[in-house]
């Protein structure tokens, strides 16, 4: 597919946008600049345009055409292409970004930790609570992406990497357009296809205005088949008849962004911008764990499963100078809301079996009812960001960049776990028939103010040196729990005060952790001649704390994390060779999983260390472009584990408040979710057909083994997620204004895993009758089952 000069993007590259980088630049996947040297690629990573192979940083630049030669749908799609970023899936529309194993297996609750990886469009964070945006990102300038803390810099939730996508921006210099569209099938599933354009009015020599929409339609591949389950002490039997259907996890998601450009004077810019997208989702992209009932790419479900998700993101950005000095001053915020439903039943089952609770459940007639489980709830996100920063010339020997910032999140939490006509006696006061209710408001709010020097010692050798002092100030309020006639240790039996969040019967959770810090970073970069550069990098991260929404816990506190990086970055003629060799020291982890209840708690669980290599090789000549690229890390835990946190890291310690302490893993134990290597290998040759340009593009690429909990006995019971290997194939042609294209991507149909899931684990829900050796029921997220497509796009 073209992309018209000035900037047109394929689409689908979206979910991949909220959230994915890559540790290792790649030129021949990048976006060139620089219309004088294809090798040139100018980023902003660093808040100020460089030349990418000048950047003392492991970073990539994505341009449009290499996430549309990649084929890339949706985040999965291109993580595959880069070999330090793992993701882990949680449920639909809620994805975590990893950069060189700095993952503790996250399950993204909405009281546990915030990302390790910030995300940014433009200028504005986009990254919330409970992990990236699923933006749709199409009419992109390119994505950066810099692994590695870039606490400095960037702040908060950067603690492990940062990406940032760059939009195209308003054109002044003439009116013109582009439409592309795409039409595909999944094996085993359904038909589905993308239709996203965008128009660059020019509205005077100094102003204009960018349109940009998208619709897209992503067809299902899961089946939920026929099933039936008997609650063990009442009886009841439950079926999903009304629910059966094939490809029942197809979405539809639909957008816009609209952008202003306004040149004040020579000197001053002003750039208003508005993007809004819904995304509505049915069933689940999980399988269950195949047994003697399911198979590959089927499920059971028993209650009704959806997700609608739809935001508005408002920014100002006004650039200027003040004397020789930049000033960028910049504003947002963020509204968004997320309404789902899940099946339960596994829980309200498992726990039946167990404790024989189902025999306990019954109407306000005192007859007995289904146990049955569901989960309704809305998530309402609120962000207000700003930042103002300064930089001094930087064609000069001493460079600065420094400048404030301050952000507020607040997301407010309802869930509603529902047993459908439960007697009045049970349900929580003030709900209609909820057995167990999340009402519940957290505020996350940072502060900073950071700043950068760098100094040229010689022509050669550049010193730097940064820093940010920060605070932070997280909260969490409201209530959780069940009846007082239920449970006489929970819920509205633990309130200790009347409702303060609209919606609670009272509250009985109020607490707020604050902290007052620093880190910082230095660097020494040498330049051997203008191809071949090396540095040295000593850089800090850290991640806020947060409350524990079970009251009787403390609240977690924040991580650190050292790196120590030498890198080189070097250009011979058609080839080029980057790459690092890092250790990264994580301190203070903050592990989340399930405990008591199946409710996510949050610890800090020690040290880790991550040593690792990435490193990535590139060849082009003529129409010809190979590249190889590839990470190892060896990513472990340095102290014990135990089920009691102490100083001393020993499992034997007694609390002496009756609690038993356990060892949960040993030191060494690998870290989860992420791989030991990830590699891949792209090859394109591009040719003349007549007056077109065609293209033939093959990929492959290949991620190892990894563990799918931190913990010895959970990741026994969950299991290890096993190796997997995708092929990709293009074909296609283009000329001023028109392109078509044919594609495959997972030509070979691999089932390979990116995460799964339980609600029931161990002590939370048992399994005496012997139904399952588990305790739960697993379900797996598999990548996207083999896609055969065809695309065409024109500019106007």
């Amino acid at each position: 597919m073209r992309i018209p000069e000035n900037g047109g993007v394929r689409a689908l590259t979206a979910t991949l946008m909220a959230g994915c980088s890559l540790a290792v630049v790649t030129p021949a996947m990048a976006q060139r600049e620089d219309p004088d040297d294809s090798n040139v690629i100018i980023v902003t990573a660093q808040k100020r345009s460089q030349d990418l192979q000048d950047v003392p940083v492991a970073i990539t630049a994505l341009g449009n055409e290499t996430l549309d030669q990649l084929q890339v749908s949706q985040l999965q799609d291109v993580v595959k292409y880069l070999p330090s970023v793992t993701i882990q899936k949680t449920k639909e529309g809620v994805t975590q970004v990893y950069f060189r194993g700095v993952s503790s297996g996250e399950n993204a609750n909405h009281s546990t930790s915030q990302p390790t990886v910030g995300i940014y469009l433009d200028e504005m964070p986009i990254t919330t609570i409970q992990g990236a945006l699923d933006i749709h990102a199409y009419d992109l300038a390119r994505v950066e992406a810099l692994a590695g803390p870039q606490g400095t810099l960037y702040g908060a939730s950067s603690m492990a990497g940062t990406v940032k996508m760059v939009t195209n921006q308003p054109d002044y210099s003439s009116s013109y357009g582009a439409a592309d569209f795409e039409l595909n099938t999944i094996a085993h599933g359904e038909f589905g296809g993308i239709a996203e354009g965008f128009y660059n009015a020019k509205l005077s020599d100094s102003a204009a205005l960018r349109l940009v929409g998208w619709y897209r339609k992503e067809g299902g591949y899961i089946d939920n088949i026929p099933g039936s389950r008997t609650y063990p002490t009442s009886g009841i039997v439950q079926d999903n008849a009304e629910l059966v259907e094939e490809d029942y996890n197809d979405s539809e998601t639909y957008g816009a962004r609209l952008a202003l450009g306004i040149e004040l004077n020579e000197s001053w810019t002003v750039r208003p911008t508005i993007i809004a997208q819904q995304q509505k989702a049915d069933g689940s992209g999980q399988q269950e764990r195949s047994s003697a009932v399911t198979g590959k790419l089927q499920t059971v479900q028993y209650n009704p499963e959806r997700r609608d998700d739809k935001w508005l993101q408002a920014a100002l950005t006004i650039e200027g100078k003040i004397g020789s000095w930049d000033l960028v001053a910049t504003a947002g915020r963020l509204w968004r809301k997320n309404e789902v439903e899940f099946d339960y039943s596994d829980y309200a089952y498992f726990y039946d079996a167990l404790y024989g609770y189902g025999a306990y459940f019954y109407d306000n007639n005192y007859d007995l009812i289904s146990p049955n489980q569901f989960i309704q709830g809305t998530d309402r996100y609120r962000r207000n960001f700003a930042e103002v920063r300064i930089s001094s010339p930087q064609d000069a020997p001493v460079r600065f960049i420094g400048g404030v910032f301050a952000q507020r999140q607040r997301h407010g939490i309802e869930q509603n776990y529902i047993i459908e006509d439960l007697t009045d006696l049970f349900t929580v006061t003030g709900t209609e028939s909820n057995i167990w209710l999340t009402q519940q408001e957290r505020t996350d709010r940072d502060y900073a103010a950071f700043g950068e020097l760098s100094f040229d010692v010689t022509d050669k050798l550049t010193l730097t040196g940064g820093g940010r002092l920060y605070r932070y100030k997280n909260s969490l309020v409201g209530f959780f729990g069940y009846n007082a006639n239920f449970s006489s240790r929970t819920g509205e039996a633990a309130c200790f005060g009347p409702a303060v969040v609209e919606g609670s019967p009272c509250t009985n959770l109020d607490k707020t952790t604050a902290d007052t810090d620093a880190i910082f970073k230095a660097n020494a970069t040498y330049k051997i001649n203008p191809d071949v550069m090396v540095y040295v990098t000593w850089s800090q991260g850290f991640r806020p704390g947060g409350i524990n929404r079970r009251g009787t816990l403390p609240p977690y506190e924040s991580d650190t994390l050292d790196n120590y990086e030498f890198g080189w970055k070097t250009r011979f003629g058609d080839v080029t060779f980057n790459g690092a060799i890092y250790q990264e020291d994580w301190t203070n982890i903050q592990l989340s999983f399930l405990g008591e209840n199946g409710l996510s708690e949050v610890r800090n669980a020690g040290i880790a260390r991550i040593r690792g290599i990435e490193s990535d090789l590139t060849y082009r000549s003529g129409g010809l472009t190979l590249t190889l690229a590839g990470s190892y890390n060896d990513a472990t835990i340095r102290r014990d584990f135990c089920r009691i946190a102490n100083p001393d890291f020993d499992c034997t310690f007694d609390p002496g408040d009756g609690r038993t302490n356990a060892l949960l893993a040993p030191t060494g134990s690998r870290l989860p979710i992420t791989a030991k290597f990830k590699g891949n290998a792209i090859a394109r040759y591009e040719f003349p057909v007549g007056d077109w340009e065609g293209h033939f593009q093959g990929a492959v690429s290949h991620i190892g083994s990894r563990r799918s909990d931190l913990r010895t006995f959970e990741n026994d019971l969950k299991g290890t997620f096993g190796a997997f290997t995708t092929a990709d194939l293009s074909f296609g042609v283009k000329n001023d204004n028109l392109r078509f294209e044919l594609f495959a991507t997972n030509v070979f149909d691999s089932n390979g895993i990116l995460d799964s899931t339980v609600q029931c684990l161990e002590t939370t829900c048992g399994d005496p009758f012997g139904v399952s050796s588990t305790g739960g029921v697993f379900y797996d997220y598999p990548i996207r089952p083999r896609t055969v497509g065809i695309k065409a796009g024109f500019d106007f």
